[in-house]
């Protein structure tokens, strides 16, 4: 076969397979919640700042104290990081003459792995080492599956996964709601240690039924606050009822998270950006699956660089019929 008729054969070929592929992948949609999905309550109503939870969780995982201020005082370190795994920030507003209140008040919040229902990072790991349990719905990190490349770091949209640049062997670290302390019947320590019950643990239809209980009860009613774990010994105390924002924050988001928060604050003050509730993950993997689908871009591709090859092909022989022959003098 000769050149022309190889690339003649070619451009059929490109041809036919775009056309065999040209139907439009179809959207896969929000992965379902577990039915046995595990994780954390945060009422930020309850947080009282005293970042136990935050020094409960280091211990817990053996990471070093961190120091990101200049003084270190009650709001360092200032942010989650690979040495620290959850951290509990302040909202401050003008006179702040109230707790819970957007106008001249402040508010705690809580801000570590949401374990998210249709993970972002599970989803761009190229070498699963970024895992979701089928059963509980934990997001976990595989650090001998880790390649380092990083992308679980780019498509978080809260910016957990966090990677130790400035250690020798850097990893990349998150929470993994304790699950090495399971084994031994205990569970997240940062809900194990909250002497208020602002950090709860449980299984996720557990935890919303208390969130729909505590929304449902007249601001100020004397009420009861479970602490640490719903389903196991009872340590509830007496309170009263919150005023909370309408939002349960990690219902709807991308689908769903498996940390769920009240607040008396707006979320967007506290940090936490506006999402919809379709999942990055699944509209990511619904592009992907167009382009590569059938091999539709590779196709594409080899199409593009076969028009480049004719075109050259067919200037070298122009200039060869015109210097007399088909090779020149």
């Amino acid at each position: 076969m000769d050149r022309r008729n190889f690339f003649k054969s070619a451009g059929a070929a490109v041809a036919a397979g775009a056309t065999a592929v040209c139907e439009p992948a179809r959207a896969r949609g929000n992965k379902p919640m577990p039915p046995d999905a595990v994780g954390l309550l945060f009422d930020s109503t309850l947080c009282v700042g005293c970042k136990a939870c935050v020094a409960a969780c280091k211990q817990a995982n053996d990471m070093p104290p961190e120091v990101s201020t200049e003084e270190p005082l009650w709001d360092t370190p200032l942010d989650i990081s690979g040495k620290t795994l959850t951290v509990i920030k302040v909202y401050k507003h003008g006179e702040l003459r109230a707790k819970d209140q957007a106008e001249n008040g402040w508010a705690f919040v809580k801000k570590s792995c949401l374990h998210c229902v249709d993970a972002s990072c599970v989803s761009a790991c190229p070498v699963k080492a970024m895992k979701k349990d089928e059963r509980t719905g934990v997001v976990s990190h595989d650090k001998n599956a880790c390649i380092g490349c990083r992308y679980c770091v780019a498509a978080c949209p809260f910016g957990v996964p966090r990677f130790t640049y400035d250690q020798a062997i850097p990893q990349i670290n998150k929470c993994q709601l304790c699950q090495h302390r399971w084994a031994d019947g205990k569970y997240a320590a940062c809900a194990e240690v909250c002497p208020t019950g602002a950090t709860l643990f449980g299984k996720v239809a557990d935890l919303k039924e208390e969130i729909t209980r505590r929304k449902s009860l007249k601001p100020g009613t004397a009420t009861t606050f479970p602490r640490g774990r719903l389903g196991g010994p009872d340590q509830s105390y007496p309170g009263t009822a919150a005023t909370y924002v309408d939002h349960v924050y990690g219902d709807k988001e991308l689908g769903g998270t498996q940390m769920l928060m009240l607040s008396g604050v707006p979320f967007e003050k506290l940090g936490y950006p506006t999402l919809p509730e379709t999942s990055f993950a699944s509209q990511s993997e619904t592009l992907q699956h167009t382009l590569y689908g059938g091999l539709v871009l590779p196709i594409a591709f080899l199409g593009g660089l076969t028009w480049a090859a004719r075109r050259s092909v067919k200037g070298d022989e122009d200039e060869a019929a015109a210097a007399g022959g088909p090779h020149g003098q």
